[in-house]
C-alpha cells in the first residue's frame, strides 16, 4: 500500500509537468499560461517530494522530502488563485489578496526547515514517517489552504451561475471540477497530521487537477478540441510509459521500456503534428470558402445592378412605353429582357449554392397553394416560350386546392428553374405545367417535347454540375440548378425526380409534396 501511495505522487508530478509544458508551449508570453506553468511546477515539487518521502528509509531523509513537498503545497493554492482571477478578469479587484497570499507563502518558505513548519516525523498507521505540523504550517492550512481555496471556489461558482456565455461556463465548470477533486483529494493528507486516522486515499484524485485545469486553459485559448484530445492522449500514454521506465528494477527493463517510451513519444509527436496540419488545412479551406462567398455576394451585387437597369430599359420598349419603337426593335428588346433574366437566374443559383455549402440556407415554411404559385411562375415564362417559337400550356384545374407547407420562395425558384430548363432543352413543340392530386400527395409535373434524357444520364441528373444532352441546343447554364432543386425540395419534405423515354422523346420533372395539415 505504501508503494501505491508513493507511485501516486510520482504520477501526479509527471502529469503536472506534462500539462504545464503543454500549456506553456502554446504561448509562453501569455500571463495565464505562465501562472499555470508555475502552478504545475509547484504541484510537481509536491508530487516528487511525496514520492521520495514515502520511499525514504531514515527519518532525516523523510523529514527533508516532507519539507520539500510541503513547500510545494504552500504555493499551489496561491498560483491557482492568481490564475483563476486572471482568467475571470478579476485580478484588479483581488490585487491585495494576491499580494498577501504571495507574501505569506514566501514567509513560510523562509521557515521551511525549522520546527515551526514541520516539527518532526513519526509512525502513523502503516506510514513510518508521517509528519507532525508546526505552528506556521497549521496557520497555513487554515488561512491559505482552506481560506484561499474556498474563496477561489466561490468566485468560480458565482461566475458559473451568472455567466451567459456557454463557452465560458464550460471552462469554469472544468476548473471547478478539477479544483474540487484536486484540493479535496489533497485535503485527505492533512487528516493524519491531526490524528484523524484516515489514509490519504484522496491523493489519487490529485491527478485530475492538472488534467482538467490544463484542458480548461487550452479551451480558454480556443485551441481545437481535436488537437487537445490528441495531445492529452499522447501525454497520458507517455506518462504511463515513463513511470514504467522509472519503476524498472533491472537494466534490461530500463532499456526495453525506455526504447518503447521513446518510440511512442516520437509516434505521438508525429500524430499531433498531423492533427494540427489537418486543422490548418481545414481552416484554410473555411477561409477560402468564406472569401468565395464574400466575392460571390459582392460580384452578384455589382453585376445585378447594371443588368437590372438594362432589363428596365428593355421592358420600357417591350411594353410600349417608348413611342415609335418598331416591331424589330421590340423583338430585340424582348431578347435582351430574357437574356437578363437568364443571367440573374445564374447569379441566384451560384449564391444559393455558396450559402448552402456554408450552412447559411434557411427555410421559412408556411402553407400556400402550389397550383397558384405554379400558374404565376408559368405566366412569367410565356414571353420566353414565344420568343423560341414554343407553347407553354397550363393544366391546373383548381388552382386554389393544392395547399402544401413549404418555403414558397424556394419552391417558386425551383419551378422557375425547371420551366426555364425545359424551354432551353426544347427545340420544337412546347412545355406543359400541370398540378394535380396523386393519391394524398400534391404533384406538380413539368413536361416538354425536347431532346429527352438518356437512361444512363437519369441517375446522375441531380448531381452537382450534371447536365443532360446539351449538344443539340444552345445553352447558358451552370449545371447546379437541378442539384439545388433536389436539395431544396427534399429539405422541405418533398420529392423530386425526372422521367424520360429516351433521347428526342421529351422529359418530365415531377415535384411531390404532402398536403398541408
Amino acid at each position: 500500500m505504501l508503494q501505491l501511495f508513493a507511485t501516486s505522487g510520482l504520477i501526479n508530478a509527471v502529469i503536472a509537468v506534462a500539462f504545464g509544458l503543454l500549456v506553456i508551449s502554446k504561448n509562453w508570453r501569455e500571463r495565464s499560461n505562465m501562472l499555470f506553468a508555475l502552478m504545475t511546477v509547484a504541484l510537481a515539487v509536491w508530487g516528487t517530494g511525496y514520492w521520495m518521502w514515502l520511499r525514504a528509509v531514515q527519518s532525516p531523509e523523510a523529514l527533508f522530502w516532507v519539507t520539500i513537498l510541503s513547500v510545494g503545497s504552500v504555493f499551489i493554492p496561491v498560483f491557482f488563485f492568481h490564475w483563476v482571477v486572471l482568467l475571470l478578469n478579476k485580478e484588479r479587484q483581488n490585487h491585495l489578496i494576491c499580494i498577501g497570499s504571495y507574501t505569506a507563502a514566501l514567509f513560510m518558505s523562509l521557515f521551511a526547515f525549522s520546527p515551526l513548519f514541520i516539527s518532526t516525523v513519526s509512525q502513523k498507521l502503516y506510514f513510518p514517517f508521517w509528519p507532525e505540523a508546526g505552528v506556521l504550517y497549521t496557520i497555513y492550512i487554515f488561512s491559505i489552504y482552506i481560506g484561499l481555496i474556498a474563496y477561489t471556489l466561490f468566485l468560480l461558482f458565482r461566475e458559473f451561475i451568472s455567466g451567459n456565455d456557454a463557452l465560458v461556463r464550460g471552462r469554469v465548470m472544468y476548473i471547478l471540477l478539477g479544483a474540487i477533486l484536486g484540493f479535496g483529494g489533497g485535503f485527505f493528507n492533512f487528516l493524519l497530521w491531526y490524528d484523524i486516522y484516515i489514509p490519504p486515499y484522496g491523493t489519487f484524485l490529485v491527478a485530475a487537477f492538472p488534467f482538467l485545469l490544463g484542458y480548461a486553459a487550452l479551451k480558454h485559448q480556443l485551441f481545437s478540441l481535436k488537437a487537445i484530445a490528441a495531445e492529452i492522449l499522447v501525454f497520458f500514454i507517455s506518462v504511463v510509459l515513463l513511470i514504467e521506465v522509472v519503476l524498472s528494477t533491472s537494466p534490461v527493463e530500463v532499456i526495453l521500456r525506455g526504447v518503447f517510451f521513446l518510440t511512442t513519444a516520437v509516434a505521438g509527436y508525429l500524430l499531433i503534428r498531423s492533427v494540427y496540419r489537418e486543422i490548418e488545412q481545414r481552416e484554410k479551406i473555411e477561409e477560402l470558402s468564406n472569401q468565395k462567398s464574400e466575392f460571390m455576394t459582392f460580384a452578384s451585387h455589382e453585376i445585378r445592378n447594371p443588368i437590372t437597369a438594362m432589363r428596365g430599359y428593355a421592358s420600357l420598349i417591350v411594353d410600349g412605353t417608348v413611342d415609335h419603337a418598331s416591331p424589330e426593335v421590340k423583338a430585340v428588346a424582348q431578347k435582351i429582357l430574357i437574356g437578363g433574366n437568364d443571367v440573374l437566374n445564374l447569379i441566384a443559383q451560384f449564391l444559393s449554392k455558396s450559402k448552402m455549402e456554408l450552412g447559411q440556407i434557411s427555410y421559412n415554411s408556411a402553407p400556400f397553394d402550389l397550383g397558384a404559385a405554379a400558374s404565376a411562375i408559368a405566366d412569367g415564362y410565356v414571353p420566353h416560350a414565344e420568343l423560341r417559337g414554343l407553347t407553354l400550356e397550363k393544366k391546373i384545374d383548381a388552382p386554389h386546392q393544392y395547399t402544401i407547407k413549404a418555403d414558397e420562395g424556394k419552391v417558386k425558384e425551383v419551378i422557375g428553374n425547371l420551366i426555364d430548363n425545359s424551354l432551353k432543352y426544347t427545340v420544337h413543340g412546347g412545355v406543359t405545367v400541370a398540378v394535380e392530386r396523386h393519391g394524398v400527395a400534391v404533384r406538380l409535373t413539368i413536361s416538354d417535347t425536347g431532346v429527352g434524357i438518356a437512361p444512363e444520364t437519369l441517375p446522375h441528373l441531380f448531381k452537382k454540375f450534371s447536365r443532360a444532352d446539351a449538344q443539340k441546343v444552345n445553352l447558358l447554364g451552370t449545371g447546379v440548378g437541378l442539384y439545388l432543386a433536389k436539395t431544396f425540395i427534399e429539405a422541405m419534405g418533398g420529392r423530386i425526380w425526372a422521367e424520360s423515354e429516351g433521347k428526342d422523346k421529351g422529359s418530365r420533372f415531377i415535384l411531390e409534396f404532402p398536403p398541408a395539415v
